[in-house]
C-alpha cells in the first residue's frame, strides 16, 4: 500500500539575487481556476486547476461543498455527474471527472458495498468513456487489451476475474495495488485509490471515499501516487493524491498534486 507523507513547500528565500528572481516571475499567470459548479445533493461540486507563475499546472481536483454530502439518494442505482476541467488544465493528461454517488456501494460485496463516492479522473474524453458499452461487438477484446506494463503505475494489477466480466460499462477495467487485500468482510474501506484502463490505454485515476469517512472532516490526507516507468501521453502527471476538509470554506477537496511533465514514449 502507499505510504502517507507530508509535502514540504518550496519558498523563495535566502539572498537578494534569489528574491529578485522570485519577484521577476509573472504573477498574472498564477492562480486557481474553476469549472462551472454543478448541483450535487443539497450542495455543489466544481473542478479546479492551480497553475504556477509560468502557467504550468501544479494541481487539479474537485471541490465539494459540505452540503453536497446531504440530500443524496439513500438507496438505488449510482448517481453520476460529469464535470470538465477549466481550460488551464489542458497541459495535463486529464480531461474531466466523473463523480459517482453509490448509495448502496457496489461489488465486491463485503468490500466496497458501503455508501461512497467514486471520483474518476479521466485521461480521455467523455464520448470515449460513454462508448465503453457491452453491446460493442469488440467489448470483450477491448476489455482484455491491457496497457503495456511500462504504462501502468508500479504494483497495480487488474481486478481479479476475467476482464470482460470485471470491466464496468462507461468506465473500463479497474486496477488495484494489491487485489489480495480486498477480502470480503475483512477489508476496512474508508478511502482507497484505484487506477483504470481500456483497450490498451491507461485511462483514469480513481479515489474512492466513503461518505462516513468524509463526515469526519479529515484535515489533510496525502499519499504518493505509484508511477508508470513510461507514459503514453505527453503532459503533466500527478505524483500525489490529497483529500482534505477546509473548515474556513466548509468544503472538501479531492485533488491530484505535484504535477511533473512527462513525454510520451
Amino acid at each position: 500500500m502507499r505510504r502517507r507523507f507530508s509535502v514540504a513547500l518550496a519558498v523563495c528565500a535566502g539572498g537578494l539575487a534569489l528574491v529578485s528572481a522570485c519577484g521577476a516571475a509573472d504573477q498574472s499567470k498564477a492562480g486557481t481556476f474553476y469549472g462551472a459548479p454543478q448541483n450535487l445533493g443539497n450542495g455543489t461540486v466544481r473542478t479546479y486547476v492551480t497553475v504556477d507563475t509560468e502557467g504550468h499546472p501544479t494541481a487539479l481536483g474537485i471541490q465539494l461543498s459540505a452540503a453536497a454530502l446531504d440530500g443524496l439518494p439513500a438507496h438505488g442505482a449510482a448517481v453520476s455527474t460529469m464535470a470538465e476541467f477549466p481550460e488551464q488544465a489542458s497541459a495535463t493528461d486529464f480531461n474531466h471527472v466523473m463523480i459517482d454517488w453509490n448509495p448502496d456501494g457496489h461489488p465486491p460485496k463485503g468490500v466496497f458495498d458501503k455508501p461512497h463516492f467514486d471520483f474518476h479522473f479521466y485521461m480521455t474524453d467523455m464520448a470515449s468513456v460513454m462508448a465503453i458499452d457491452p453491446r460493442d461487438p469488440h467489448y470483450t477484446e477491448r476489455a482484455a487489451h491491457l496497457p503495456e506494463a511500462r504504462y501502468v503505475p508500479a504494483g497495480y494489477q487488474p481486478e481479479l476475474g476475467p476482464p470482460a466480466v470485471t470491466a464496468v460499462p462507461a468506465m473500463g477495467l479497474h486496477w488495484e495495488d494489491d487485489p489480495t487485500v480486498f477480502v470480503p468482510n475483512q477489508y476496512h474501506f474508508d478511502h482507497v485509490l484505484i487506477n483504470g484502463s481500456w483497450d490498451g490505454k491507461y485511462t483514469f485515476i480513481e479515489p474512492m471515499i466513503t461518505r462516513d469517512w468524509l463526515l469526519t472532516k479529515p484535515p489533510m490526507i496525502q499519499e504518493r501516487l505509484s508511477q508508470p516507468t513510461e507514459f503514453q501521453r505527453t503532459g503533466y502527471f500527478p505524483t500525489v493524491d490529497q483529500i482534505r476538509y477546509d473548515g474556513s470554506a466548509d468544503i472538501y477537496e479531492i485533488s491530484l498534486d505535484g504535477m511533473i511533465m512527462h513525454q510520451a514514449s
